[in-house]
């Protein structure tokens, strides 16, 4: 016998508002859990500038839209939905914590776990700063590390080495503010780099070492695994968009024509340039007659890839202070809606030095030809977590969704369900 529940994902970016409708199916027999995407929807972001909310009311109005328009295709009234944040605010650091086994027969239990992560918790920060994640690396039993799961185990002294993500307060309240606006209430926070790498990466690479970036339009995310677990995260700010802007600036052109420009050469290959046929582009301004007739390769070496270089300079910078930059064979895996940008597997293996990957989003079923490309690998990141969250929780309500009785109007179903809730 399978168990469906709805749980709903909203991703609010620097260019759009993702807002994704799953429906995740158990299977009590089996222990199966499958995710199938019954609502998507897309809107362009107002309000938001390098991945944090500047303008409420042009937020709002932006999500409303998404919102909606995911609800109808879903047929579902939304109450609550986990939510993404980045920007670069968002900092971490590890922390350890360490308590004494309370059962008197040493066997440790789920207390003790949440006893041992509680205390890993008790760090000194800003009164500007807030902890949005504690995600244990480690545990240690009596001195010996590279416990998983120590229920169950018997011991003393239980220790736990933990990853924390903090972000900036300010910017969570503006956040949950927008989405409370919404009439949506906020499940969980989750930073957008963690969130991608639940549909990005495999568990071989996080146990051989790598590292996730998600490069959006405002700001790049940045995810680093050793060992299988989450060691550092953070991001910079910037982000596509900033290609987009050096397009604009070197052909004095609009961002709009940038934008086409951009992303006529991200449909190319490196190997397209030694062609004759493709070696020029023409680049016509709308509203301007006068044609533009530039070489591709001016375009390519003399404005995207310094871009694209610097960008993954401060990667290697924030990787080095980590202590990371030699841990991570496995190499870089990159997403985000920046990852198709022309040239960038390259500049990659420049900068970095090490195997790169450019991943599509993965994990989940139903409409999914829309979405399965990088710009989408943190929404779809977060219904996955979104999932496995539910799952652990062990059957409580996964996002508080209620059937839409009238799909067609979404505020009138909103109404009626609030009236019938009412009613003994």
């Amino acid at each position: 016998m399978s168990k469906a529940k709805i749980i709903a994902a909203l991703d609010i970016g620097s260019s759009k508002i993702t807002t994704l409708v799953a429906q995740v199916l158990s299977d009590e027999m089996s222990g199966d859990v499958s995710v199938n995407i019954i609502g998507v929807a897309s809107s362009p972001s107002k309000g938001v500038r390098k991945g944090q909310i500047v303008n409420i009311e042009e937020a709002v109005e932006a999500t409303i839209e998404s919102v909606e328009s995911a609800e109808r295709m879903a047929g579902y009234n939304l109450d609550s939905a986990f939510i993404s944040v980045g920007g670069a605010h968002v900092a971490s650091r590890n922390s350890t914590g360490v308590v004494a086994v309370s059962s008197p027969d040493g066997e440790i239990h789920a207390d003790d776990v949440e006893r041992v992560i509680e205390a890993a918790r008790a760090i000194s920060l800003p009164a500007s700063r807030e902890i949005i994640h504690v995600v244990p690396r480690e545990y240690i039993v009596d001195g010996e590390s590279g416990v998983r799961d120590p229920v169950g185990m018997s011991g003393v002294r239980l220790e736990v080495d933990t990853h924390l993500i903090t972000a900036s307060s300010p910017a969570l309240k503006n956040l949950t503010k927008t989405v409370a606006e919404v009439g949506i209430r906020v499940e969980e926070i989750v930073f957008n780099g963690y969130a991608a790498s639940f549909s990005c990466l495999s568990s071989t690479e996080k146990e051989l070492g790598c590292c996730l970036i998600d490069i959006g339009s405002g700001t790049t995310a940045i995810a680093a695994f050793v060992d299988g677990s989450l060691s550092y995260s953070g991001a910079i700010p910037i982000g596509s968009r900033n290609v987009t802007n050096d397009l604009a600036i070197g052909l004095r052109v609009s961002l709009e024509t940038a934008e086409k420009v951009k992303i006529k050469l991200s449909s190319q290959k490196e190997t397209d340039m030694k062609g004759e046929k493709n070696h020029y582009m023409e680049i016509k301004e709308e509203g301007d007659g006068e044609v533009k007739k530039i070489q591709k390769r001016t375009l390519t070496e003399g404005i995207i890839k310094p871009r694209l270089n610097e960008i993954f300079t401060m990667v290697k910078l924030d990787l080095e202070r980590a202590g990371l930059i030699n841990k991570i064979p496995s190499g870089v895996i990159v997403t985000g809606g920046g990852a198709k940008t022309f040239g960038i597997s390259e500049s990659v293996k420049r900068v970095l030095g090490l195997p790169v990957r450019i991943a599509d989003p993965g994990g989940v079923g139903g409409l999914t030809d829309e979405i399965i490309n990088p710009s989408f690998a943190a929404p779809i990141g977060l219904i996955l977590y979104g999932a496995q969250t539910e799952m652990l929780r062990g059957g409580a309500n996964l996002s508080g969704t209620k059937k839409i009785k009238l799909p067609s109007n979404a505020l009138f179903g909103k109404l009626l369900d609030t009236i019938k809730d009412l009613l003994p």
